[in-house]
């Protein structure tokens, strides 16, 4: 079952997100064949980032939010809010949207 997580970043984390990225990145290699799609949230300047939209599949809610109890960013407490939500997926995904 896909999940939705939101993930809103605490206010002046900034560095210490750009320090974990990499571990971050790593960690969501991990599960990259269960991701439907993943990445920052930006603020209104389009460049900074102020948390994180993932969508992955995992079996159970229970595995969801444990695998979000290892992940380099909450572990790091760069989070302030999250939810986790049973996600359906009813639209088909568009092709040729940028990747970065």
């Amino acid at each position: 079952m896909l999940f939705a997580f939101h993930l809103i970043d605490k206010p002046g984390v900034g560095e210490l997100r750009l320090k974990v990225r990499p571990d971050h990145k790593i960690y969501l290699g991990a599960v990259k064949d269960q991701i439907a799609f993943a990445g920052p949230l930006l603020a209104e300047d389009g460049e900074t980032m102020v948390g994180s939209l993932l969508v992955i599949d995992f079996p159970t809610l229970a595995a969801a939010r444990e695998w979000l109890s290892r992940e380099p960013f909450t572990r790091a407490g760069i989070y302030g809010a999250s939810s986790v939500l049973a996600f359906n997926n009813m639209w088909p995904q568009k092709t040729g949207f940028p990747a970065v």
